[in-house]
This record gives structure tokens, sequence and C-alpha cells, in this order.
């Protein structure tokens, strides 16, 4: 996986359960798939962990959301999709527009954000902001390296117009601004560089109680590992693989071109798109072996020799090859918790 792909799970989220997730684990109201017969190939927002803030909780309106001048008030049970189908707008938009991650977790008592944020006013006797040179539309596949490269400006000009920073996100259908010629050289740097966002990651994730769609999917990765005849630790693995990646959700979309549960690439040769959204193959792929639907294509959990020797959060990353490997290994705990509930 990409540094991108980890970057984008590091937006705001907090060491909580939120509005959308139960306060008890899901697994006894959750039936795993019946693995008598052959599993069914079917199809279907992620890192789960980051901010140490408390959570803003028991302030939600007793007769639900509220709505006040283009807001919405976060009540028990809200998701982002919820909220986006219900006010007509798109998800994407509203992340975007409330500085979240597409795998942000919310709140009750969370306000957010019904439109995009006017641009701010220059300060008294400041210089007027440049004027940009053109709106662009994000398009599937996109980055702010090529958007720049393609349009002859810079990623630091592209983050000084629009307010991005090293870990932003972008999103098809969004709208950006392209900085004029004269905004193309980066400004002198105001504010030291952040720290490294694995420094700021959990040695050990808390307890995180699964919801209804989480402990489907991760009752489905415990029946393909039991199936495959894959050992209780390396069903852990897949598992903590799949939170920090995903968040357990079989994803029609990710960084660049990933998708799924482990966030798998077509263009690395895990898969077509729709192979990979079909989560029993992607289990699969992932823990590899003499089943693996790809074959020699990929390596997969059973591949790697010795990988039972390996440190937890090393197989995971022999696996996934991301650009923060020490994030799986703070899910091992849960992991192994989950699979004694579900498995």
């Amino acid at each position: 996986m990409s540094a991108d792909t980890a970057l984008r799970r590091n937006r705001t989220l907090r060491w909580a359960v939120p509005a959308a997730i139960a306060t008890t684990m899901v697994g006894s109201l959750v039936t795993a798939p019946a693995h008598a017969a052959p599993l069914p190939r079917g199809h279907h927002v992620p890192d789960p962990l980051l901010s140490g803030d408390e959570p803003l909780s028991g302030q939600g309106s007793a007769s639900g959301a509220s709505s006040v001048a283009g807001s919405h008030t976060v009540v028990d049970g809200d998701t982002p999709y919820g909220i986006a189908a219900r006010y007509g707008i798109s998800v994407h938009d509203l992340l975007a527009w409330n500085g979240l991650g597409g795998d942000a977790v919310i709140y009750p008592g969370d306000v957010l954000a019904l439109a995009a944020p006017a641009a701010p006013a220059p300060e008294s006797g400041g210089d007027a902001p440049a004027a940009p040179g053109s709106a662009y539309e994000v398009v599937a596949g996109d980055t702010l390296w090529a958007i720049a490269q393609a349009h002859g400006t810079s990623v630091d000009a592209l983050y000084a117009v629009n307010g991005f920073g090293p870990d932003s996100i972008i999103y098809p259908g969004q709208t950006i601004v392209i900085p004029g010629a004269d905004a193309a050289a980066p400004a002198p740097a105001s504010t030291p560089d952040p720290a490294p966002v694995e420094d700021e990651y959990p040695a050990v994730a808390p307890w995180t109680a699964l919801d209804a769609e989480q402990a489907d999917n991760a009752a489905w990765i415990i029946a393909v590992g039991r199936e495959l005849g894959v050992p209780d630790r390396g069903i852990a693995i897949g598992l903590a693989a799949a939170m920090v990646e995903s968040s357990l959700r079989n994803l029609d979309w990710g960084d660049r071109d990933s998708l799924g549960l482990f966030q798998q690439r077509p263009s690395a040769g895990w898969g077509t798109p729709e192979q990979i959204l079909d989560r029993d193959r992607s289990i699969r792929v992932f823990f590899g072996g003499d089943a693996d639907p790809n074959g020699s294509a990929t390596r997969g959990l059973l591949d790697i020799a010795g990988w039972e020797q390996l440190a937890f959060t090393d197989a995971a990353q022999a696996v996934q090859i991301s650009a923060y490997p020490l994030r799986y290994g703070a899910w091992e705990q849960n992991a192994t918790r989950w699979l004694a509930e579900l498995g």
C-alpha cells in the first residue's frame, strides 16, 4: 500500500466508540457466514485511531439531528453516508468541507458543515491573496503530485492555495484551485514541518467494539481463514491488516486505485476492481498459499517463508508493504479478542 493510503487514514479520529458504532461487541448479533457450503463471492470510513481527544457525548437532540444555518449536529446512529444522503450532498464533499478523511469517525454533538466554507477575507493591511489560475475537478486516480505536474505548478503551491497539508486527501468530484503562474513557487515555510504521523500512532489500540458491518467482515475473514487452514495467529494478522487498511469495511474507493478490505490495487496485480471488491476473493488473496486465486502474481501471508516466526506487525507488513508498518501491531490484542468472540 502507498504512503498516500496510510496518510489518508490519519484524519481527525478519536479514541472512542463513535455514534455509528454499538457500545458493546455485536458479534452475538451478527451471524457469521455458513461455510459448510462454499462461501458466496459477493460485493459491498477507516484508519480508526489517531487523536487522543475525548469524544463529545450525550449532546445529540432528543428529537433527532438538528440543522441550523447549513450545519448538522450529529446524534446517535448518524454516519457520514446517512447525513450526506439526507441532505442530498456528496459524502466526499461532506468530508472535505469538514476537514475529515474518508475513514473519519463522527460523534454525537459534533457539528458538520453542509456547504463549502467561505474563503476568508484578507486581514486588514495585508496583501490580497493571489488570484487563482483555474478550478479543477478531481477524477479517480488523481494525486496532488500528478495534478501539479499536469498544470505546471508545484504540490506546495496547491497546498498553499487550497489550505492543504501533507496528509490531505482528495476525492473524485472535489473541486480544487490551480494556482496562477505567480503562485507556483512555494512560499518560505512559516511553521515547522509536522511530526511524522507514525510517531502519533499508539503502540497498543484500546479495545474497540465492532459495528455490524465490521463484525460481518471480520467473521468472513475468520471463516475463510478457517477453511484454508490458517492458524489463529495468521487470521488475527488478517483482521488487524483489514482494520488498519479499511477499518474492516469493503470500500469501493481508496487512495489512487486501492480498493476493498485490504486496499489492494489493480495496478499492482491484485486483481480487477470487481475481483478486489469481492471480499471472499480478496481475503483469499491476502492469505495466499496454494489456493490463492492470483496464483503467483501476488504474495499472500502463507507465501512468506517463516511468517510464523515474524513479529505480528512484520508479518502483516510483508503482505501489505505499507509506509507505516508499526500500525498493524497496535491491533494485535483487538484482533485476537475479535477472533475469540467471532470465530
